[in-house]
């Protein structure tokens, strides 16, 4: 897909922010530092759209692309950080349910993994809870240029594994440095969305 057309519209913190319309969307979740706004700046082909940080954890609104002026990534706020008070985490975890449980135009959700590592007990709760909704879930493996490409294969078949991951549901490896498998994510996405 060619991205003429990327704006962050709104930085909502709730439920009321959410922007009505008709556009659909696909989420985007992952645990803190797993390369979120790397992979929608690589994706959309925009430098810095998203706003990447060394403090894990910035994200702490739902945050709304609209690209094309024809669908939105939602980017929602990085899971697993313990930097955080409760009382936040809480608030974050009520807004993001109200997200996924109801809203009309959410069509998926990309859930990101680092490739590196055995997914983490909050990738597999959030995966699970994501399939309990009923979720299209298309499943990313992050930072694929920092393993050797012999070792790539072994890991996503680590990564479906531990996470349980739906024959239906699609593995794609990334890699927000070289743009290994974004033409694959884009796929995926456009089908999620407009199928």
């Amino acid at each position: 897909m060619k991205v003429t057309e990327a704006e962050l519209i709104i930085s909502a913190g709730r439920a009321d922010q959410f922007p009505p319309g008709p556009f659909p969307e696909v989420a985007l979740s992952g645990r803190s530092n797993v390369g979120k706004s790397s992979f929608v700046n690589k994706i959309i082909g925009r430098k810095a759209l998203a706003r990447t940080s060394q403090r894990p954890g910035k994200t702490q609104t739902l945050n709304f692309y609209r690209i094309n002026e024809r669908f939105h990534f939602v980017d929602v706020p990085g899971y697993g950080y313990a930097k955080v008070s409760k009382s936040e985490r809480d608030a974050w975890g009520r807004l993001m349910e109200t997200y996924f449980q109801e809203r009309d135009q959410l069509k998926g959700v990309v859930q990101l993994v680092d490739v590196r590592h055995k997914p983490s007990a909050d990738d597999c709760m959030m995966y699970e809870w994501l399939k309990h909704f009923g979720m299209k879930i298309i499943v990313v493996a992050t930072k694929a240029d920092k393993i050797p490409k012999g070792k790539q294969q072994k890991q996503l078949a680590m990564i479906k594994r531990e996470l349980g991951v739906d024959p239906n549901d699609p593995l794609v490896l990334f890699s927000a440095e070289t743009g290994l498998g974004k033409d694959k994510a884009w796929r995926e996405i456009s089908e999620t969305l407009f199928n």
